[in-house]
């Protein structure tokens, strides 16, 4: 068995190896959007199936995991409390802008943080009235270097502190970022999704970016990128950034 690696961390081994396991469990759970079996998740870790149960039985014990009837292990109600912690102030004053842009154009809006070289999304709202829309869960994780919520990312940092390897076809697309304000994806990050972003810049903070994700719309990205773009003034403006 050869274990999955951690992505975007640094290159530094772990002080605790089983921490570092129970912590990846968790990844892997939000990275799956679906539950796992004790076999899949041990093949991922690249350990024994025993030690991979060990570690779902203390993440349950801690509500961080449950398991259904199936043996099928998610990630449990405690994880939403804990995300809540994360940056509470900037979540509490994005949710109303998030849900007003998703019933605005029927579309799921989403907010992302930068986490070492990957795009994570920290609260995401669903149109509420639409037929169909893309799920982007809190806590899904994907490089920052595709899709559109990375490329806004992106344009808060030098080209010095982006991760290795960035093509020139990357350099210019954030570099159009920068030229119209908003970033737009297509089939980057999930089969046939469409995406428009823009960034978030909060002084003393990490890069953020406000997106939405969907499969076809009559709305113009332009448009759209310019509604994004009043969302996240008046976020600063609440934060009294």
């Amino acid at each position: 068995m050869t274990a999955e690696p951690a992505r975007g961390r640094p290159a530094s081994a772990p002080a605790s190896q089983t921490l570092s396991r129970g912590i990846r469990v968790l990844e892997l759970l939000a990275d799956a959007g679906e539950p796992l079996t004790i076999d899949e998740l041990a093949e991922r870790l690249g350990v024994h199936r025993s030690i991979a149960y060990r570690l779902v039985r203390t993440l349950e014990d801690h509500g961080l995991v449950t398991r259904d009837p199936t043996g099928g292990v998610a990630l449990g109600a405690r994880m939403a409390s804990l995300a809540a912690g994360v940056a509470p102030d900037l979540q509490a004053e994005a949710l109303p802008e998030l849900t007003t842009v998703a019933n605005e154009l029927g579309m799921t809006c989403f907010l992302a943080v930068l986490d070492h070289d990957e795009c994570v999304i920290l609260a995401s709202v669903e149109p509420r009235h639409a037929v169909a829309s893309v799920a982007q869960r809190p806590g899904t994780r994907h490089p920052v270097s595709v899709g559109a919520p990375g490329k806004a990312l992106l344009t808060a940092l030098p080209e010095s502190e982006w991760p290795s390897g960035a093509s020139a076809q990357l350099t210019a697309e954030v570099a159009a970022v920068g030229a119209r304000g908003y970033a737009q994806s297509h089939d980057e990050v999930i089969p046939s999704v469409k995406s428009v972003a823009v960034p978030l810049r909060l002084r003393g903070r990490s890069p953020a970016a406000i997106a939405v994700v969907y499969v076809a719309s009559g709305t113009e990205p332009a448009t759209i990128g310019a509604r994004l773009a009043a969302s996240a003034t008046s976020i600063r403006e609440a934060l009294g950034d």
